[in-house]
């Protein structure tokens, strides 16, 4: 398998799904009598992951990554194809799953690390990271069934987390705890990736996954559909999760086709009007999706005097401005701006819904302009621009109408040094006595 640490060969996993409980038994007990209908879980799944990657996997509620995470930990046997790992693995899972809630703390110390394979020295030789990590104190000493739940995580992923595999699967738990416990989890986690250990890491979060992995995979009714940069992947999932298919090249309106844009550019060229976004550097590898009952037309970044800024200064007041049109009538919808690293990740943004800003009804035809303005008082830098029209639909759901992902291309520059991402303009006082 050379550098391959997990291999994974078509694999299924179905579960068969009665209507009655009576049915269950008399299918258990009859060998002719079948009244089940069958749920697959995972369908034909491939997969392989090197050592050192640490692989993402996104998907909604339903699509399979809980029950392949417990595949590979053998916690659930598949209904056919194969699985070869190599390395040890340590899972955080169900926090605590191994517990005994009538022994003690210390004692499920020592039970957890058997279940994980390590004999009683090695198990004593992580005793102390584990209860200096877990930092329950004399808490220790009693059953585990008296425990709080936060006590109980912290208890849980101590044991989880100060082992030393080569394989560590995290879903959805790497946040346990206060604040203060969590930063020890992150702190752990930036020294397992560090070590170059392979980690398998499902959580909805998905600035977490911009931040720790370097591989997504979506899955999607227990099919692999995407795998790829985190970035592509990231983009992708934006899409699925608001009910959008993510390979739709979403070229039409609503009841027309694109001839509406022509309508608008023609009739700029006209008036001899210039588009705004013509101004500025603009990404030729932009991304864009939405329903389109509403399309940003138009987008600029401008200074306090009006004038058009590719570059701007993080102390400066700037102004981002969109157009969009409606093609259809919609009744208070959410405009939006966001700014992006190069590499995809979310650093600033908001939107007039965050602002708790009214924006009225539109009727089909109608055109607003929207104008954000504030200062942008993050370290200097190369980003992109993204601009946005959504709304709320009937059952509570986001929708987008019109997203434009990485739009434009801007910079930032400072007068003063920055210490990590945001610019503190901090008045400082010093007295001697």
């Amino acid at each position: 398998m050379s550098d391959t640490v997990i291999k994974i060969s078509n694999l299924v996993k179905e579960y068969k799904m009665f209507s009655r409980k009576k049915d269950r038994l008399l299918e258990a007990i009859l060998p002719f009598y079948t009244k089940h209908t069958t749920f697959k879980a995972l369908d034909n799944l491939d997969l392989e992951i090197k050592k050192g990657e640490v692989l993402g996997i996104l998907g909604k509620n339903g699509a399979g990554k809980s029950t392949l995470l417990k595949m590979i930990t053998g916690v659930v046997s598949p209904t056919s194809g194969n699985i070869e790992v190599n390395g040890k693995i340590s899972s955080l899972l169900e926090l605590g799953a191994a517990f005994n809630p009538d022994l003690t703390g210390y004692e499920n110390i020592y039970q957890h690390g058997q279940v994980m394979g390590l004999s009683d020295e090695e198990i004593k030789a992580k005793e102390k990271e584990i209860i200096e990590f877990a930092d329950i104190g004399e808490h220790l000493s009693q059953p585990v069934k008296t425990y709080s739940s936060g006590m109980f995580a912290r208890l849980a992923f101590a044991c989880a987390i100060n082992v030393d595999p080569d394989i560590l699967i995290v879903d959805e738990v790497l946040s346990v705890g206060d604040m203060a416990f969590q930063l020890k989890c992150f702190k752990k986690f930036e020294q397992f990736k560090n070590n170059g250990k392979t980690i398998i890491f499902v959580t909805h979060n998905i600035n977490d996954v911009m931040v720790n992995c370097n591989r997504v995979i979506i899955l999607e009714s227990g099919r692999k559909t995407f795998d790829g940069t985190v970035k592509d992947g990231v983009n992708r999932y934006k899409k699925i999760i608001v009910g959008l298919d993510p390979d739709e090249n979403n070229k039409k309106y609503l009841g027309e086709e694109s001839d509406n844009t022509a309508k608008t550019s023609d009739s700029n060229e006209k008036n001899n009007e210039t588009l705004w976004k013509e101004n500025f550097n603009q990404n030729p590898n932009m991304i864009e999706y939405g329903n389109k009952e509403a399309e940003v037309i138009d987008y600029g970044v401008f200074d306090s005097e009006g004038n058009s800024v590719n570059m701007f200064d993080n102390s400066d007041y700037i102004t981002f401005k969109s157009k969009i049109k409606f093609n259809t009538d919609v009744n208070e919808p959410i405009f939006t701006v966001t700014i992006k690293d190069f590499s995809g990740k979310d650093v600033a943004g908001t939107n007039t819904n965050i602002e708790k800003i009214a924006t009225g009804s539109y009727k089909k035809g109608d055109i607003a302009i929207v104008e954000f303005v504030q200062k942008i008082p993050i370290s200097a830098g190369k980003y992109t621009l993204s601009f946005s029209c959504t709304k709320y639909n009937s059952r509570g759901e986001l929708e987008a109408l019109n997203r434009k992902y990485d739009a434009l291309l801007i910079e930032i520059t400072t007068t003063k040094d920055v210490v990590g991402l945001v610019k503190l303009d901090s008045k400082i006082t010093i007295n001697k006595e």
